[in-house]
This record gives structure tokens, C-alpha cells and sequence, in this order.
């Protein structure tokens, strides 16, 4: 496990500041035997002391819940309970009721923490204070290698963090981390904590952090390793398909940030672009269909118009959804809003 970690350091000052909060840090877990140990090492390595895991077995098949008893019964910090529901929204839910911590974080049962995680995050929200949620760095790890999607969505998110701008670009993927965020309880029901039954549920958290004014707390740290595998359940549930990561977007921006007094339009006419198109039309919400590509401007799609995107023109004040995912075409639909003197997540949201 010491190959994962690094040299992080918490400097002196923010060390004085520090107060002994208890930390609840809520773990769901379901048939991950295998790497349990070594999160669970890695909780026991903290340099934070006083923390209380509460696990909550979301119908294991496996020899999970046993392993998980066994460290309970070895440290009374480390709390197993069973999901009388059913799913991770479930599990969290029954965490959240059970949980006595003033500051509270999520943990996904085969990842791993930095040993100063704990710490980092703590002091950020002691020295920022309530209203804030703490975020660190992470990094993806495999036995097989780490695709480059997870590579790029790793940098990204981490360049994000660094200076606290995930919201900046929220409708693109979820920008704060399910396992690497923390924030004081109160914050939490705040925002709702786990009660919406909306996939992907860290997402969904990720958008009432958002909605409630939660300011993201700068970290230039890695403070947690998330594991890839082929029957990890972001791979494998339905839950996490595009279809859901869509609607959410949509849902959020609808309640948002649409104005119905603004033209709308939506730019793009591949998968995504059409999957909100259908949503915008089964709402009955009115819109102008954009696209760049010559041999689908004039026809219609849904019954929709495709139109060029110099239609924007004649528009007074839209409100843009971008749906194209090349990145080329991205830098030059900004360039475009640019010189309309728009400005992202005002006049124009990038859902990719």
C-alpha cells in the first residue's frame, strides 16, 4: 500500500488551528472483499485519530461483511451495519441516520486514502469554516492500466481543484469527487444529504453543493486513489449509464439556470445533443436546434429545424446547451460566444 502515497504535509499553522471534530466517514459497500483490507488499512493509517467508520452492507454475497466485523471488533471506531433497503442511495442514507460526526465524508470500499487525508480535509473546512466543502486530488490505479479517458477526467478534475473552479465547467462530468470530499453535517442536510433518489448520486450531490452555495476549498494534493476494474459498480450498473449523467444535467439546468423569457437553443445534433432534444420536447420547452454540419442544416430531426449556428445571431439574449464533445469544435464555439460578448455558465453550458 506505501507505493500509493505520498509525501503530503500539512503545514504548522494549519495544524494549531485544528479542533478534534469526530469525522463520520460513510462507507456502502457490496462484494468487495478483496480490496477491503487495504481500505480499511489505510483508514486505520490515518493521522487523524478520531473518525468513526460507518459501513453499511448493501446485501454482500460475498465474505465482505466478515472482514468488515472483524475490524470492528478489533477498533470500536469502525461501525457495520445492514442496508434494510436496497442500492448505494439506500446504504448512504442509513449511514448519514447512524453517523455522529460533526464533519462528514464518503469513502468507496476498495479505494484507498493518503494518511494525511483525513487531516488535510479537516483542516481545510477549520480554517475556512461552515459553508464550504473540502475536496483533494486524486489519482486512478489498476492492475491493468488506466485507460485515457480516466486519464484525462483525472487531470481535469485535479486541475479544477487545485484552484477551486470545479463548478466552473459542472455540466461537463461530476467535478468533486464521491470518495475525496468533506463537509460539516449541518452543510449536509442543507443540501438534502442522500434523500433524492436521483443517479448518479454523487452527482446529484455534486449539483446541491452547487445549488446551496457550498465554496469549493483549493487543494493541490492527492489525497486519495480510486481503483478501476472491470466489475466496479460505475462500470456496471445501469445507474451510471449516459443516458442518466444527461438528464441530470438537464434536470439542474432546467431549475437552474433556464429563463424562459431567453431563447434557448441547443448545439449539436450527435447522440447527446439528440437525447436533450427528445427531453426538451417530451417537457414541451421550446428551442432552436444548432448545428455546424452541412449536411444536417435545413433538415429536421424530432420534428426540429436544424439550423446554422449563426442563427444565434438574430436571437436576442439566448441561453446556449452545447452538446459537441471534439474538442477542436469546442475551442472554436467558445471563440464564437466570445465575440458575441457571452459568457460561460451565464450564456452558454458546455454538457460535455
Amino acid at each position: 500500500m506505501g507505493r500509493f502515497f505520498e509525501n503530503n504535509k500539512i503545514n504548522a499553522p494549519i495544524a494549531i488551528l485544528m479542533k478534534n471534530h469526530l469525522i463520520s466517514i460513510l462507507i456502502p459497500f457490496k462484494n468487495t472483499s478483496v480490496y477491503l483490507p487495504e481500505c480499511l488499512d489505510s483508514i486505520l493509517s490515518q493521522n487523524y485519530p478520531n473518525w468513526e467508520v460507518i459501513a453499511i452492507d448493501d446485501h454482500s454475497a460475498d465474505n465482505s461483511r466478515n472482514i468488515l466485523e472483524q475490524y470492528s471488533s478489533r477498533d470500536s471506531r469502525i461501525k457495520v451495519y445492514a442496508n434494510k433497503g436496497k442500492g448505494i442511495i439506500s446504504a448512504l442514507r442509513t449511514a448519514h441516520y447512524l453517523s455522529k460526526g460533526e464533519l462528514m465524508t464518503r469513502m468507496d470500499s476498495d479505494d484507498i486514502m493518503n494518511p494525511n487525508k483525513l487531516k488535510i480535509l479537516a483542516s481545510a473546512l477549520e480554517k475556512h469554516g461552515k459553508g464550504h466543502v473540502a475536496i483533494g486530488g486524486v489519482r486512478y490505479f489498476s492492475d491493468h492500466g488506466i485507460s485515457n479517458g480516466y486519464e484525462r477526467y483525472e487531470k481535469w478534475l485535479n486541475k479544477l481543484t487545485a484552484i477551486g473552479a470545479n463548478y466552473s465547467e459542472i455540466y461537463k462530468e461530476c467535478v468533486i469527487p464521491s470518495p475525496c470530499w468533506m463537509v460539516h453535517k449541518k452543510d449536509l442536510e442543507k443540501c438534502g444529504a442522500f434523500e433524492p433518489d436521483r443517479y448518479p448520486e454523487d452527482y446529484d450531490l455534486t449539483f446541491r453543493f452547487y445549488e446551496m452555495g457550498l465554496q469549493c476549498i483549493p487543494c493541490s494534493e492527492i489525497l486519495h486513489h480510486w481503483r478501476d476494474y472491470d466489475s466496479r459498480t460505475s462500470r456496471t450498473s445501469e445507474h451510471y449509464a449516459q443516458n442518466y449523467f444527461l438528464h441530470l444535467k438537464l434536470y439542474y439546468f432546467l431549475k437552474l439556470h433556464h429563463d424562459h423569457r431567453r431563447p434557448l437553443t441547443v448545439w449539436g445534433a450527435g447522440n447527446k445533443g439528440k437525447s436533450i432534444a427528445r427531453d426538451l420536447l417530451l417537457q414541451n420547452i421550446p428551442f432552436y436546434w444548432l448545428c455546424d454540419n452541412p449536411n444536417k442544416i435545413g433538415k429536421n430531426i424530432y420534428g426540429q429545424e436544424m439550423r446554422h449556428f449563426n442563427h444565434l445571431l438574430k436571437l436576442t439574449k439566448p441561453i446556449s446547451i452545447v452538446t459537441v464533445a471534439n474538442e477542436e469544435a469546442q475551442v472554436m464555439i467558445k471563440n464564437f460566444f466570445i465575440n458575441l460578448d457571452q459568457s460561460p455558465m451565464v450564456d452558454y453550458f458546455f454538457f460535455c
